[in-house]
């Protein structure tokens, strides 16, 4: 797997030449290749979903629709821009707390494969929009599973959180169901961690969530046939030479997974966008503020938010220019720390922090890697009318000059 990584050469060429640089660029047929053997190292009787949340742009849809098993949506929203990127023919489960009965109705209007039901209220919801469709609605119960978990950037089960049923009430939401008779059980949803960057502390949770879910499963003599273990495969931002070992996961899994067992599903998202895309902007002006060093781009975490929401340095190049148009001296900053910020008027807008940089001018470019997951999704794009980034889509006929990095 290489990070992509587009030369100055590629960049200019596709960029608009009458404004400073701020663009995403997306090599697809990298998505493709990567996607593909993902998917291909998977034992059989698991199915990976792409969880739209991360990069829900139609050209990422539809470059993924032929590889994956389905898509994964967290909202209404996101159920009509799966169906328009890809037709009736996608299959899309949902998840999500705060379910309101408009997203129920929009599960049947749309024909959503299965919905993961998070609380003993959104049964009872659940199954009064789909009586007055006169509808039976597939769900998976999501349940927070008691107990430490593998360490991961983000927990969302094993301790208090607003996702899932809490376990010591599963037995009463079991109950629930019996008087739900418009619901249709097939399963548990054990969605507990995100961006683990360790395989075998995921494999371990894995197996043993799926040993959880057949125990509950025996106990009230439910119908096992599906566990979605969410996503977590993670993407390690400080070490893009470090690649979550799916081989190592889809061993454990291949091994535990008998003939018989329910069918198994992921939901991930990061690890299959964020390789395959960067986000460039064009450094637009320099200063040194009380002895600190600072550079402006054209862009920032409206465009790009996970730097600052994550609170992480966030892998990036230094492209230099060369060309300078203007008839005053081109200022820059040398052998320094610099902070790198956005155009917004808050001293939040930061993209980098005190990076030592060797040489960074007004007019180069700063290639911010792993930019396909979370980025332009999650960012605030419409704070100060700030004009939007290009997003450009690469086939694979246009890539053959871009540099990789190897990891």
């Amino acid at each position: 797997m290489t990070a992509f990584a587009p030369s100055l050469e590629t960049i200019e060429h596709l960029v608009s030449r009458d404004r400073p640089v701020s663009a995403f660029i997306h090599d697809l047929d990298a998505l493709d290749r990567h996607a593909r053997g993902l998917v291909s190292a998977l034992p059989p009787g698991a199915e990976l979903f792409y969880a739209i949340k991360a990069n829900s742009d139609p050209a990422i849809l539809r470059t993924l629709a032929p590889i994956v098993a389905g898509f994964e949506v967290a909202s209404a929203g996101e159920i009509r821009k799966a169906r328009e990127a890809i037709g009736v023919g996608a299959r899309i489960i949902m998840g999500g707390p705060a379910r309101t009965a408009t997203d129920f109705a929009a599960v049947i209007d749309h024909m959503v494969e299965r919905v993961h039901i998070e609380s003993i209220h959104l049964l009872h919801l659940a199954n009064a929009v789909a009586e007055s469709r006169n509808a039976t609605l597939p769900i998976l119960l999501r349940v927070n599973l008691s107990g430490p978990v593998p360490g991961a950037t983000i927990t969302m089960g094993g301790q208090p959180t607003q996702f899932g049923i809490d376990e010591a009430e599963i037995d009463e939401a079991v109950a629930t169901l019996a008087v739900c008779p418009h619901l249709r059980f097939e399963g548990f949803h054990l969605h507990t961690v995100s961006n683990n960057l360790d395989a075998e502390t995921h494999a371990d949770f894995c197996l043993e969530a799926l040993s959880r879910a057949r125990r509950i499963a025996d106990r009230h003599g439910l119908d096992l046939r599906v566990v979605n273990l969410g996503g977590g495969w993670g993407v390690d931002y400080a070490r893009i030479d470090s690649l979550f070992d799916v081989d190592c996961l889809a061993g454990r899994l291949r091994d535990a997974l008998e003939p018989g067992s329910p069918q198994i599903q992921f939901e991930c998202g990061r690890i299959v966008a964020a390789y395959c895309a960067v986000y460039v902007s064009e450094v637009v002006d320099v200063k040194t503020n009380h002895g600190e060093a600072f550079a402006l781009l054209r862009g920032g975490s409206h465009h790009f938010r996970l730097p600052s929401a994550w609170r992480h340095r966030h892998p990036f190049v230094v492209i230099n220019r060369e060309n300078w148009i203007w008839k005053w001296p081109r200022r820059g900053h040398t052998d320094c720390r610099v902070t790198v910020t956005g155009e917004l008027c808050t001293p939040k807008d930061v993209l980098l922090e005190a990076e030592p940089l060797s040489a960074l001018r007004i007019g180069d470019l700063v290639c911010f890697l792993l930019a396909g997951a979370y980025g332009w999704d999650i960012s605030h794009h419409d704070f100060l009318s700030n004009a939007h980034p290009e997003r450009i889509f690469l086939p694979a006929r246009q890539v053959g000059a871009d540099k990789e990095m190897n990891i």
